[in-house]
């Protein structure tokens, strides 16, 4: 995460980046690159971590020096204009939720990011935020979906489906036929209805809303898949002498195949309703992948995003017009 903050600012050179965390840890990683001057950036010490193991509630009660607790807290006094963390994520969301604003005509944050799909990308939203999700709350998520793929995305009039069982208009629960119903109406982008999950990877959709059980599952799933493909050709097509031969004539379309199926590239979570921007990455991911989730908070704080989204969904009372 430090040597991707630095990898950033190289790109940036108007940026500042605080680093919060175990002093002791941050400071022995010096930046190497040009134009990383001390001026740039500053560290912060937080003594406490939030664990994979720690429970939400246990680390808002137990754990304010975190640098979580601490960044987010910073992030609230507008010593920031955005936050990036590969910490715990539903810690994250429960400091989020104490320190940040959210929208107060939405009900329940989401979290969102894309999937590469044979049209390019999908967005979708919840990722795991909220495992349980009314019919009202599914139509916030579509406005907020469509509004980050018009804005952040580049869809003048985007795409929207609801994840369900079926594209039949009877299939589903009764939460996500009603759902359907408010998302018809949604003046934001173009309600296609029902989807299921090859839609995702297949389909030209923009944007797919599901609540959060159901969303992480996919990305997960999907995550699999992606390491699975790629240990599958190295070891089925690429073994032996022959292999060794297909994998040299092939080498650059396996170089862009495996660009556009790497997880990595579409790191960067949003967490959407708030008033400032916050982008989880991945755990486990390496630099380059750290660094695209801080490039997905630069183009949301330099669009103003969050602001563009409030300025929506402050309109869901019925008097909705295009901004």
């Amino acid at each position: 995460m430090v040597r991707a903050a630095f990898a950033v600012m190289q790109r940036h050179p108007n940026l500042f980046v605080y680093l919060v965390g175990d002093e002791n840890q941050i400071r022995p990683l010096k930046p190497t690159l040009p134009n990383i001057t001390p001026n740039r950036y500053r560290i912060l010490h937080a003594p406490q971590v939030v664990t994979m193991d720690d429970r939400p509630s246990q680390a808002l009660r137990s754990k304010s020096d975190s640098s979580m607790s601490r960044a987010l807290t910073m992030l609230a006094a507008a010593e920031g204009d955005g936050m990036v963390s590969a910490g715990h994520t539903g810690a994250l969301m429960a400091f989020a939720r104490r320190s940040l604003n959210m929208c107060p005509t939405i009900a329940k944050p989401a979290i969102s990011t894309v999937l590469p799909s044979a049209h390019g990308f999908t967005r979708m939203l919840d990722l795991g935020a909220n495992v349980d999700c009314d019919s009202e709350t599914l139509y916030q998520f579509g406005i907020m979906g469509a509004v980050l793929a018009k804005e952040v995305d580049g869809h003048d009039r985007p795409t929207i489906g609801l994840l369900n069982v079926g594209k039949e208009n009877n299939k589903g629960s009764d939460r996500v036929r009603q759902a359907a119903n408010l998302l018809a109406g949604c003046p934001y982008g173009q309600f296609v209805g029902f989807v299921e999950g090859q839609d995702i990877f297949c389909s030209p959709i923009d944007v797919v809303v599901c609540d959060g059980f159901v969303g992480n599952s996919v990305l997960k799933a999907a995550e699999g898949l992606s390491f699975y493909f790629a240990e599958l050709v190295q070891k089925r097509l690429l073994k032996g002498v022959k292999g060794k031969v297909l994998k040299y004539l092939l080498a650059p379309r396996l170089r862009k195949l495996r660009n556009e199926i790497n997880p990595d590239r579409y790191n960067g979570a949003s967490f959407v309703g708030f008033d400032k921007v916050v982008v989880k990455s991945h755990g486990h991911a390496d630099e380059a992948a750290a660094a695209q989730a801080m490039e997905e908070a630069l183009k949301q704080i330099h669009g103003d995003v969050p602001k563009r989204i409030w300025r929506h969904l402050e309109k869901i009372d019925g008097n909705e017009e295009d901004l």
